[in-house]
């Protein structure tokens, strides 16, 4: 079964899933650069263009094709990391259920936030620049605004996330080294 690593944005998904790859010979993929591969678009202009039922589509066109890649490849296997908000699009989850393991990867919200926020930059004119869109459509008028946004998705997520997952990994302080071999630990255990 492969990897399928789900968790809040930042919290090491495609970090872990190149190390994980690395160390069980098989290959990774990104459903974000699967997104950008076959549309020319990131994620966060298909969402601005299309909005998110339009970003959805293309998050299962993806899996689809993920899905069609991994069943006629040799090994049948890889390590998949998704994009944060695969936890509320249904269809894409329905694609990858069919062909791995879902593993959460809870990060520490002071961690996630800071992640998250250090990315946000406030123009002369107050104006926040390079919100995610998940806090952008919330009209933040300040970073704090935009780190009481983020404390409430947060909290929702992480409910939605231990929900789907099939196992939870505490992301902790170790090494990523260290969380990429527990991570393969409790999947092999699972399997």
């Amino acid at each position: 079964m492969s990897i399928i690593l789900m968790g809040i944005k930042h919290c090491g998904k495609s970090t872990q899933g190149r190390i994980i790859s690395k160390k069980l010979s098989v290959p990774f993929f990104d459903t974000d650069d699967v997104i950008f591969e076959m549309t020319g678009k990131t994620p966060r202009q298909i969402y601005t263009e299309l909005g998110n039922e339009g970003f959805q589509e293309a998050e299962e066109k993806a899996c689809l094709f993920l899905l069609e890649k991994i069943n006629f490849s040799a090994e049948k296997n890889a390590v998949i990391a998704t994009g944060g908000g695969i936890c509320g699009n249904k269809k894409a989850l329905d694609v990858l259920k069919k062909i791995g393991t879902f593993v959460f990867l809870r990060t520490p919200e002071r961690i996630a936030s800071f992640r998250v926020l250090r990315e946000i930059s406030v123009a002369q004119d107050g104006t926040l620049l390079n919100v995610p869109a998940f806090i952008a459509k919330k009209n933040p008028r300040s970073v704090a605004d935009a780190k009481k946004i983020f404390h409430n998705f947060f909290i929702e997520r992480e409910c939605i996330y231990e929900q789907l997952a099939d196992v939870v990994i505490d992301m902790s302080s170790s090494s990523k080294e260290a969380n990429a071999a527990k991570i393969i630990e409790s999947v092999s255990s699972k399997v």
